[in-house]
């Protein structure tokens, strides 16, 4: 499996769990049958790091969206190449730390590293 294979399916791993903190808190808010009611002005609103985590968890899979096929291309077209691997590493590790710095309400940090996560989708753009 190589770098660029391997990031890329941690990214897409990460996101598709990284639902999971918001709902737990859902459920710890709103009980279990709260959480799964559609959404009302009645029901109690959820903790602020939580609204937080629904956003950073909107933002990785539209970031996601426009590296997931830019990574199967590098994969298709440049197979021998090292440098997408290193996007890869490097969008993974902006996503990821974009989720914890946003639910940690650090704003220039969390900016910072969601550029990474986007340059190194540019990056890999311009590569393929």
């Amino acid at each position: 499996m190589s770098q660029l294979e391997f990031y890329t399916g941690l990214s897409a791993l990460w996101i598709a769990l990284a639902w999971l903190p918001y709902i737990l808190d859902r459920i710890m808010v709103r009980g279990l049958l709260g959480a799964m009611a559609n959404p009302s002005p009645d029901l109690p609103a959820q903790s602020a790091w939580a609204v937080r985590a629904m956003a950073a968890h909107k933002v990785a899979v539209e970031a996601f969206v426009a590296f997931g096929p830019l990574a199967v291309l590098a994969m298709i077209r440049l197979p021998d190449d090292g440098y997408p691997g290193i996007l890869a590493m490097t969008f993974f590790i902006g996503i990821f730390a974009h989720y914890w710095i946003y639910v940690a309400g650090i704003t220039v940090l969390r900016t910072l590293s969601f550029a990474l996560a986007a340059l190194s989708t540019a990056a890999l753009g311009l590569r393929v």
